[in-house]
């Protein structure tokens, strides 16, 4: 069996790997390139800044790939303490990552009607710079939509940590209202995106608290060897076989 604390410590430098992606991606990025409500501006900022957006969808699946590694983590270091419940938790974090990398491709769409081919001559500039902003903020949507798969996962994740006894109770509540808030948030962008507009980012700053302390934990301290082994037992010894006469 791999050793826990070794794997709870990759799994931390993984987590803090995908939140630096994920911060780098969104403010120094998306937040520099996109000018809400002005399509002619990000239009313009696209194609000046291309390299740059073309590495924030580089980090994306970076980050993504990461995400699966990390998914496997958390479900054998919580399998002890509910086999279903870890199991639940890891399909739900896979569905939100596929559903991520498929409105990630949106991300490179967005590149398409800005660019030199001839085809495009048949679209005005103002329709080729509304064709990219759609494509971004269709990328803005689905994300909100694999947030909803995430934010269950993060509930079961808190609980099973609160379960545990070799993690600690405060970081399974945070985990837990890391997956309240980001569910608040992406319902609220799918009914009322007004609202949407009024909560973000704040809404999502405890989520942001949780999974941060929730991966220095891992990668500082790790699980407790002692009472990981006071839940996991020992493999039991299988019976020497002697073959009969």
């Amino acid at each position: 069996m791999t050793n826990p604390r070794s794997l709870s410590r990759f799994g931390g430098a993984m987590y803090l790997l995908i939140i630096v992606l994920g911060v780098f991606e969104e403010l120094f990025v998306r937040n520099r390139i996109i000018v809400s409500g002005n399509a002619t501006q990000t239009a313009a900022n696209l194609q000046s800044m291309e390299f740059l957006w073309r590495l924030g969808i580089a980090s994306e699946f970076v980050l993504l790939t990461s995400a699966v590694v990390l998914t496997a983590i958390f479900f054998v270091l919580l399998r002890p303490v509910s086999e279903f419940l870890a199991l639940t938790a890891t399909y739900l974090n896979l569905v939100s990552v596929a559903v991520e990398v498929g409105v990630g491709l949106n991300l490179v769409q967005a590149l398409f009607p800005l660019g030199k081919a001839e085809y495009l001559n048949a679209f005005t500039p103002e329709q080729r710079n509304a064709l990219a902003s759609m494509a971004i903020r269709s990328h803005a949507i689905g994300f909100g939509v694999a947030l909803i798969f995430f934010g269950w996962t993060a509930l079961l994740l808190g609980y099973l940590i609160i379960r545990s006894g070799y993690m600690p109770r405060p970081i399974g509540v945070l985990m837990q209202i890391a997956g309240i808030c980001y569910l608040i948030n992406s319902f609220v962008l799918l009914l009322w995106p007004a609202l949407a507009n009024r909560l973000f980012p704040t809404i999502l700053l405890p989520s942001f608290v949780g999974e941060l302390s929730f991966a220095l934990w891992l990668l500082l301290r790790g699980v407790s060897l002692e009472a990981w082994n006071r839940r996991v037992p020992a493999p039991a010894s299988f019976p020497r076989l002697v073959p009969r006469e």
